[in-house]
């Protein structure tokens, strides 16, 4: 994780300002979308992060607070300090408390790619079954279902003329194709991360501690996830030799390898 030290934040609400006190913070932004700060222990220099701020325009992290409240109450995500509603002037902001451990991008983890793909899979597979392993209290936390906001996502990129060729080895005539034929046959059969990749994934001794980054969880098609565990092991680990090593982990009789072409022709346009 990059962090840049700085004073202050800008912009902080009133309701927020108590929780900065005698933390040193830092910028640990990558998106132009949103600000993440980290919190850390003032008596520590480059001590791990205690708290995490994250700010963007009015009515985006509505989604992401409650699915890391959903997330927490399951066990698997981050605990939501306060989550400020933006207005039209004002931004949104969400303060969670970290998740312990690392995340998978820590050399530690990278070093044993074997058990890190192996992590990987299993983890998936759990995170997927919960609306069977834990039925009444993941309908209790009434889930959104995400689907139709992702397929919208990827339609506002076909008619903005969007096109990422890296995540999938069709043409862009060739994709919109494999989207009009295939929409059609996904479906919401999983509770998913949504971005199923490397820094949203935290282990503590190769334990889940939780995940992090969910403003694209719900109910959706598990393939989304799917594809994106593979991805994210061929860009972090510069090698496909581990796609179907995740597969038979995760367990091929949830996979149509048709749908996860489909998924690449998708977030090609996402």
């Amino acid at each position: 994780m990059q962090r840049t030290p700085i004073e202050s934040i800008p912009n902080l609400p009133a309701q927020l300002q108590q929780y900065t006190a005698g933390y040193r913070l830092y910028d640990s932004s990558s998106s132009p979308e949103a600000r993440v700060y980290a919190l850390s222990d003032g008596s520590r220099e480059n001590a791990r992060p205690d708290l995490f701020l994250k700010t963007a325009a009015a009515g985006t992290l509505a989604h992401e607070a409650r699915m890391n409240e959903v997330f927490h109450m399951l066990g698997i995500g981050p605990e939501v300090l306060e989550y400020l509603p933006g207005s039209e002037s004002q931004a949104d902001w969400l303060l969670t408390r970290a998740v312990r451990g690392e995340d998978c991008t820590a050399e530690r983890h990278l070093a044993n790619p074997q058990r890190l793909c192996d992590t990987l899979a299993t983890l998936l597979r759990q995170l997927h079954e919960l609306p069977r392993t834990k039925h009444e209290q993941v309908a209790a936390l009434a889930i959104p279902d995400v689907l139709a906001d992702y397929l919208a996502n990827a339609e506002h990129g076909m008619h903005t003329g969007r096109f990422d060729a890296q995540f999938c080895r069709l043409s862009q005539s060739d994709a919109r194709r494999v989207i009009a034929e295939g929409a059609g046959t996904l479906h919401s059969d999983a509770l998913i991360h949504g971005d199923y990749c490397l820094p949203n994934i935290m282990l503590d001794d190769w334990r889940l501690s939780g995940f992090i980054d969910l403003d694209h969880a719900g109910f959706s098609d598990r393939h989304i996830d799917i594809f994106w565990g593979i991805w994210t092991l061929q860009f972090n680990l510069h090698t496909d030799a581990y796609r179907n090593r995740f597969l038979d982990v995760y367990g091929r009789d949830r996979v149509d390898q048709g749908k996860l072409e489909l998924i690449g022709a998708i977030e090609s346009f996402g």
